[in-house]
């Protein structure tokens, strides 16, 4: 009898492990199932989200790039204008440096139309680039060839009338060039000073010239006017918040004032015994030492 009661009690023990076992196998299938759905349901909603994104920061990538590449061809076709600007405004320079009393009105006059032509086909496509955007962005690329555009104009101003040609007096001569829809372009005041640097070498060039030929009375004007826009620059230039460039042409602008004192006053001193040629080997000549370049 005790064996068959333990056999009976084994028995619903194994019944009863049995039971739970099964029981915690369908809740454990019955969560997984549900912990998969989950799963399911969140990477469902996600994938959509993560596609948008990806999307979005590609085109905002793509119109930056647009954006990047036309900035970067303005610039090239901008650098390319100032280049013909450059170019065709040192031929105006190299005209006038032609004068002389026999053919002063001669060259003057094929130096204002060579000088018309740089404004009418060279400035003229910087204009039509650099209207209506953010130009000041793009100054480096323009800057070299409006400064050289600057000294030849006011090179020619200077031989013809003796005066100087203004920043008001250039802007005014470009208003032709700009829709009258947009707002002007105008060479803006930095340039013009920097330009305006630069036309004291060509004067200095000018002035020796013209003692070679004996004129002296002009030279001492060229003197003069040189000396007056030396004064009046070094008073200003410590005063610009971006002057670096203008100083390293004041010490060059020093020296050209130098040079066409010198030569006035070896004129004046040992008479018309010492007219200075280009070059001279004379050992007492201020020329001695001094390049072709730096005339």
């Amino acid at each position: 009898m005790l064996l068959c009661s333990s056999s009976a009690a084994i028995r619903r023990i194994s019944v009863s492990w049995l039971i739970m076992a099964n029981n915690s196998n369908f809740k454990s299938h019955r969560l997984s199932r549900s912990d998969a759905a989950a799963l399911a349901l969140e990477s469902s909603t996600k994938s959509p989200r993560t596609m948008s994104t990806h999307s979005f920061l590609k085109d905002a990538f793509s119109s930056y790039a647009d954006h990047l590449n036309a900035l970067n061809e303005k610039r090239e076709r901008i650098v390319k204008a100032s280049r013909d600007v450059t170019m065709n405004s040192k031929k105006v320079i190299f005209q006038v440096h032609r004068i002389s009393k026999a053919n002063r009105e001669e060259v003057l006059e094929k130096a204002e139309k060579d000088l018309a032509a740089v404004r009418d086909q060279h400035i003229s496509r910087l204009v039509k680039e650099l209207q209506g955007t953010d130009f000041w962005k793009l100054r480096r690329a323009y800057s070299p060839g409006v400064q050289e555009y600057v000294e030849a104009a006011t090179f020619f101003k200077f031989c013809q009338t003796g005066t100087l040609l203004n920043l008001d007096e250039i802007n005014a001569s470009l208003l032709s060039l700009s829709d009258p829809s947009l707002e002007p372009l105008q060479i803006n005041l930095l340039d013009y000073l920097l330009g305006l640097a630069d036309l004291t070498g060509e004067l200095m060039r000018l002035a020796i010239g013209r003692i070679s030929d004996g004129e002296v009375e002009y030279s001492e004007r060229i003197c003069q006017f040189v000396r007056d826009i030396y004064r009046e620059l070094t008073l200003l230039v410590p005063l610009m918040d971006d002057g670096s460039d203008m100083k390293t042409k004041m010490d060059t602008m020093l020296q050209s004032v130098v040079k066409i004192e010198n030569a006035c006053f070896s004129v004046r001193v040992r008479g018309s015994e010492y007219i200075p040629l280009l070059g001279s080997s004379d050992p007492s000549s201020f020329l001695v030492g001094v390049s072709d370049a730096e005339l």
